[in-house]
């Protein structure tokens, strides 16, 4: 049941308070800059659309040049649009997807490489040749080895591609993560520097020592040469000028990190859904003491590192979410038109989004009868799978009979299911969850919140902002600007966070929520339980044992190779 929020938003429209943030949000689909007061509301929004390529089975890459462009113009755009008032704009932040990796010449700034994304997992086979230190890797990364992670792109770039192995000979080479590359062409100073969060997507950082590590490094045959330096989230990493005005960079981050900030401090007991290209929930986490073992097939992620310190959670992945319907649109679209060359047909992910806005999904959801079941690889299983080339199909009597909108339910409907899968995962952990937090794109959908709440048997909170991660990244820069840092916010034992009422406090008190309540909903249960069936089958291993019994060795023996 949805309950819309009666929590008006009373600020006057167009109003500005003095300081203000700007905020780079780099995305699968579109480079976004926004401009926040310190209170939270948005001043400027600009969107720029970039394309997204997938040339091969299993690539995923967008133009280096092309996204830096991007955000120059969103840029150029923003100080049109804020005119005088870009005097006002104290500090700039910049936020990226995690794992995409750019190789490029640091003496004379060329791209060397296309920015290959997170999706990507060409190099999976490489990667499987590392499943016996699967242990290792956990234990210094906290994170499952996978060749969505930047090792493996970086390691494709230097055995592939002849311009970044002889810049890497004339010792010219960078070869970093995306979040690196921009700060290079943007900043005046021409930082060659990548902050931890982005840095711990690289299967490469000991997320204890705050560093590379020289462990890994001799594993994988790589040196620190060619990696940019480590640094906090909150640092000084140089000037962005915007006009005649030159602004501060102070915070550096991921997407799914700082989607986790949108609303002030994250709350224990919460789950932080944010549903774009993929789905990543997070939650809170207390690293494990003493030796003991970290969670089998949910990953420890970093979300803010400063000076030795850090905020972890527990975060579970799904890869196909928006990216899933965008394929699915795509075959859609080659079905009829029927007189193009299946090698001209190449969509970008900007297209196929262009496409999506004119197709009602909403109503979908509300009417779809005969729905079949979905098994959703797209750009690989997640966790708690892991497996690298999962061929994606739909299932059951309805899969030859449906039509496109009931394929759309479906695809749709199996987002969900993989987020339950991991749900039950976060609780075998003993996470005490007691609602969700959603945004992101796929969040608009009202059918999909309710089935969602309805499925975990968890109250779904939705706030009205559009923009997670920028307004998250704002919140960043404006702790960080008021000398008080995210870490302080947060108590030593997580167990002593308040409520989601003093979340509001820190930060945007009157956001408005709409409220998805769980009621009983025998249909999705149902399709739930034929779902993992088929999923079981598909796998050839009870997943009911996986979901409380697989161990961290069992993984890496079932495909931990992603």
């Amino acid at each position: 049941m949805a309950v819309k929020g009666d929590v008006q938003d009373s600020r006057q429209a167009g109003k500005v308070s003095s300081p203000l943030f700007l905020a780079i949000d780099q995305g699968g689909h579109a480079s976004r800059v926004l401009v926040f007061d310190q209170s939270g509301h948005k001043v400027v929004e600009v969107f720029q659309a970039v394309d997204v390529s997938r040339p091969q089975t299993a690539w995923v890459e967008q133009d280096a040049d092309a996204l830096l462009q991007s955000i120059r113009t969103a840029l150029d755009d923003v100080e049109s649009q804020l005119g005088t008032r870009k005097q006002y704009v104290v500090a700039a932040g910049l936020v990226t997807q995690r794992s995409n990796i750019v190789c490029w010449d640091r003496h004379t700034g060329q791209a060397l490489s296309p920015a290959i994304s997170w999706q990507d997992c060409r190099a999976y086979q490489w990667m499987q040749g590392f499943e016996a230190n699967a242990a290792t890797i956990r234990r210094i990364t906290g994170l499952i080895p996978s060749a969505h992670y930047g090792v493996s792109k970086m390691h494709w770039c230097l055995e592939n591609l002849p311009k970044v192995s002889a810049a890497h000979a004339n010792g010219n080479l960078a070869c970093a993560p995306l979040a690196s590359y921009l700060l290079f062409k943007l900043l005046e100073e021409q930082p060659f520097v990548v902050d931890a969060v982005n840095a711990s997507r690289t299967l490469l950082w000991d997320k204890a020592a705050g560093g590379w590590s020289e462990e890994l490094l001799t594993l994988f045959s790589l040196k620190t040469d060619c990696l940019p330096k480590g640094v906090s989230n909150r640092h000084e990493y140089g000037t962005l000028v915007l006009g005649n005005h030159k602004i501060p960079l102070t915070v550096c981050s991921g997407d799914q990190s700082a989607a986790l900030f949108s609303l002030g401090m994250p709350n224990t007991g919460t789950a932080y859904l944010n549903m774009g290209t993929g789905a990543f929930m997070q939650s809170l986490f207390e690293p494990p003491q003493n030796g003991e073992k970290l969670p089998a097939r949910l990953l420890q992620s970093t979300v803010w590192d400063e000076k030795g310190k850090s905020i972890q959670v527990l975060e579970a992945t799904v890869n196909g979410a928006g990216s899933a319907l965008a394929v699915l649109e795509q075959v859609f679209e080659e079905a009829v038109d029927t007189t193009i060359q299946r090698s001209n047909i190449q969509k970008s992910n900007t297209q196929q989004s262009n496409l999506q806005k004119s197709i009602n999904y909403e109503e979908a959801l509300q009417s779809a009868k005969n729905i079949p079941l979905y098994l959703n690889g797209i750009s690989g299983l997640g966790s708690p799978f892991w497996l690298p080339d999962f061929r994606s199909r739909f299932m059951g009597g309805a899969a030859l009979t449906a039509l496109p909108d009931e394929k759309r339910v479906a695809v749709m409907e199996s987002i969900l299911f993989l987020l339950q899968v991991n749900l039950e995962a976060f609780r075998c952990e003993k996470v005490d969850l007691k609602n969700i937090v959603i945004s992101g794109g796929l969040s608009q959908l009202d059918g999909l919140c309710q089935r969602l709440a309805d499925l975990s048997r968890l109250p779904v909170i939705r706030p009205q902002l559009h923009e997670a991660t920028a307004k998250g990244l704002a919140f960043l820069l404006v702790s960080s600007c008021s000398e008080t840092s995210p870490l302080e916010c947060l108590p030593s034992n997580l167990k002593d966070l308040e409520n989601e009422s003093q979340i509001q406090k820190k930060w945007s008190g009157n956001e408005t929520m709409d409220r998805f309540i769980p009621v009983n909903n025998p249909v999705v249960d149902e399709r739930y339980k034929q779902w993992r069936a088929a999923l079981d089958e598909a796998l050839g291993y009870d997943i009911g044992n996986a979901t409380n019994n697989t161990t961290e060795s069992d993984i890496a023996e079932k495909g931990s190779g992603l």
